[in-house]
């Protein structure tokens, strides 16, 4: 690997190159893509909601783009079938066999617009994939390609012909990610951009990451030091959901792991080696607010999952990884590094 693959591979140098392309033709929303970039590194699926017309097809087309990876994009529709995702075994008449073709579900990126349109048994086609990486179609498994993400958007206003997401759905979206209308100052630079170059879309942006520099960032992701307080604090936050008077089901063992892996992502892409408490804190509410299950009375008074999980940071004291410890000793590989960022500041101060 040459010096300047090496470089690309590097987390924080990854999601530069991602950012600057996509910006070409993306007009704020840095979130939302780093966001997409965390789930990327930490093998995980993320769900874009938010009004028609804030873009969220065109960020994850965007995205998709830029990874130099093959991708596809299903139109969700009531009259799909799961077959129309999967595919199916189609009788050749020719030879006489049953040939294997492979739907849409077998590329790297998979663009899944308006999810919610799709009925509850075309939606389970995605949950194996989601979870195992695999399909199985007519009784044969069938790997899918890596790496493998899912990036599905979904209108939270327009009820009439959709279906909403069972628990055991949401709970395979590593983060849900809500994209919202732009001030008025990013509007008119957006307006201004769009005048001055109608033709963008994103055709117009070119790949710029190698497939070998994702997997080579992973494993720099997979090796970023956690600190068994830290680990604690992203227990507590997990049990936080589930003991407060306002859920029924709280989150999932695997909504634990998933906030665990997202907040090593955070760290490497800002260039860290090591997890702080910010990480999670900044991260639980896009995490854990959607895998909530709230109670009747919560649901009637109006109480949004994200609030709860917000009561719940609130409650539950950050660690001070410098507490009497002063540099943090790397177990990896036996250097020091000094963990700054105590994770006390208030949810406003989060980026």
């Amino acid at each position: 690997m040459t010096n300047e693959e090496e470089t690309a591979a590097e987390p924080a140098a990854l999601f530069d190159e991602i950012r600057d392309e996509a910006g070409r033709v993306l007009v704020g929303n840095r979130e939302i893509l780093e966001g997409l970039s965390i789930a990327l590194l930490s093998r995980g699926h993320v769900l874009l909601e938010g009004i028609p017309g804030v873009a969220k097809t065109t960020i994850a087309t965007l995205f998709a783009r830029t990874l130099g990876l093959d991708h596809r994009r299903i139109q969700m529709t009531p009259d799909l079938l799961p077959a129309d995702v999967t595919g199916s075994r189609i009788y050749r008449a020719r030879t006489g066999d049953f040939d294997l073709q492979r739907g849409p579900i077998f590329s790297n990126i998979v663009v899944v617009d308006e999810i919610n349109r799709a009925t509850p048994k075309t939606q389970s086609a995605l949950l194996e994939a989601m979870q195992e990486g695999q399909v199985t179609i007519e009784g044969e498994t069938h790997d899918l390609p890596t790496p493998f993400m899912v990036v599905a958007t979904q209108n939270p206003i327009e009820m009439e012909g959709t279906f909403t997401l069972p628990e055991a759905q949401r709970d395979r979206f590593l983060s849900k990610l809500r994209v919202d209308v732009p001030d008025r100052a990013l509007e008119t630079q957006l307006l201004d951009a769009f005048d001055e170059h109608p033709e963008r879309g994103p055709d117009t942006v070119d790949p710029v990451v190698a497939p070998d520099a994702i997997v080579a960032a992973r494993r720099t992701v997979d090796d970023v030091f956690l600190q068994s307080s830290v680990r604690d604090y992203i227990l507590d936050i997990v049990e936080g959901t589930r003991t407060s008077s306002d859920v029924v089901y709280g989150a999932s063992p695997r909504a634990a792991i998933s906030l665990l892996r997202a907040s090593k992502a955070r760290a490497a892409i800002r260039g860290r080696s090591y997890v702080i408490p910010d990480d999670p804190k900044a991260l639980a509410e896009r995490v854990l607010a959607h895998r909530l299950v709230l109670s009747t009375d919560a649901e009637l008074s109006d109480v949004a999952p994200r609030t709860v999980v917000r009561d719940v940071l609130n409650g539950v004291t950050p660690p001070d990884v410098n507490d009497g410890a002063g540099p943090t000793a790397d177990v990896r590989d036996g250097t020091e590094s000094t963990a700054v960022g105590d994770g006390a500041g208030s949810l406003d101060d989060i980026d």
